[in-house]
C-alpha cells in the first residue's frame, strides 16, 4: 500500500467526490480524517473506512469557518502526530442564473467555500508540513475553471480562483518540498451532477434528459466521469511517484471540450 501509515485530511469528504477521494486513499494504507458540515454522511462515511482497515475520524467543519478549520488541523495533528495529505474538495455548486440575477449573497456564499474555504485550509496545514519537510496539497477544482460556463458565474470564478492558488502555492512552497498541485473534474456521476443538471434544465426550459444529453455530447468518451476515477487521480498526486509534479491542474474530463 503506497500510501501506509500517512494521514491524509479529506473536506467534503462526507460523500459523492470526496468519500471516493477518501476510500481511494484509504485502500492505499492513509489513515484518512474526513470533514464536513453533514454529521451523518461524515459517520457513515468514516465507518466504511475503518472497515478497511485503517484509522478514521469524522470531523465536523466548515471550511469557511477558521476557528472550525484550525480545530480541524489540531485535532488531527493531535492523534496523528502528522498531516501528509490534504484534498480541499469541500465545495457547493451554487445558483444557475444569468449573472445579473445572482445576488451578493450567493456569491459571496460560493467563493467562501470554494475558495476562501481551500485557502483557510491550506494556510492551516503548511506549517506541519513544513515543519516535517513534505507534504501533498491536492485541490479539487472543475473544467469549469478552465472554461466559460454560463448561468454559473460564482462556481465558475471560484475555479478559476482555486487552480490560481493551487499554482501560486506551488511556487511558494515549492522550496519545503510540498507539492500542490489541482485536479479539474468534468460532468461526474453522482448526486451533485444530477442538481446541476435539473437546475440548468429549470433555467433553459428543457427537460433534465435534454441538458443530460447536452453534457455527455460535450465529452469525447459520450459519458460522465466516474467518481473513482477522479479519486485515482488524486492518489497518484499523493504518492511518491507524484513528487516531481507541482503546480498543475490536471483535467478528468472524459474528453469535455465546451
Amino acid at each position: 500500500m503506497i500510501l501506509a501509515n500517512q494521514t491524509a485530511i479529506v473536506t467534503g469528504g462526507g460523500k459523492g467526490i470526496g468519500k471516493a477521494i477518501a476510500l481511494a486513499l484509504a485502500r492505499e494504507g492513509a489513515n484518512v480524517v474526513v470533514s464536513g458540515r453533514n454529521k451523518e454522511a461524515l459517520e457513515s462515511a468514516a465507518n466504511e473506512l475503518q472497515a478497511l482497515g485503517i484509522t478514521s475520524l469524522a470531523i465536523e467543519a466548515d471550511v469557511s469557518n477558521e476557528s472550525q478549520v484550525a480545530e480541524l488541523i489540531d485535532v488531527t495533528q493531535k492523534k496523528f502526530g502528522r498531516i501528509d495529505i490534504l484534498v480541499n474538495n469541500a465545495g457547493v455548486t451554487g445558483p444557475t442564473a444569468p449573472a445579473t440575477q445572482i445576488s451578493r449573497a450567493e456569491w459571496d456564499e460560493v467563493l467562501a467555500i470554494n475558495l476562501t474555504g481551500a485557502f483557510i485550509c491550506a494556510k492551516a496545514v503548511i506549517p506541519y508540513m513544513i515543519q516535517r519537510g513534505s507534504g501533498k496539497i491536492i485541490n479539487i477544482a472543475s473544467i469549469a475553471g478552465k472554461l466559460a460556463y454560463a448561468l454559473r458565474s460564482p462556481y465558475a470564478a471560484s475555479k478559476w480562483g482555486m487552480i490560481g492558488l493551487s499554482r501560486t502555492l506551488a511556487q511558494e512552497l515549492g522550496p519545503y518540498n510540498i507539492q500542490v498541485n489541482a485536479i479539474c473534474p468534468g460532468p461526474t456521476d453522482g448526486e451533485r451532477m444530477r442538481g446541476v443538471i435539473a437546475g440548468r434544465a429549470r433555467e433553459l426550459g428543457k427537460t433534465e434528459q435534454e441538458v443530460e444529453r447536452l453534457y455527455l455530447e460535450g465529452t469525447a468518451l459520450k459519458r460522465m466521469v466516474d467518481p473513482g476515477h477522479v479519486a485515482a487521480a488524486v492518489v497518484f498526486f499523493a504518492s511518491e511517484e507524484g513528487s516531481s509534479i507541482t503546480g498543475e491542474a490536471l483535467d478528468v474530463t472524459a474528453g469535455y471540450a465546451l
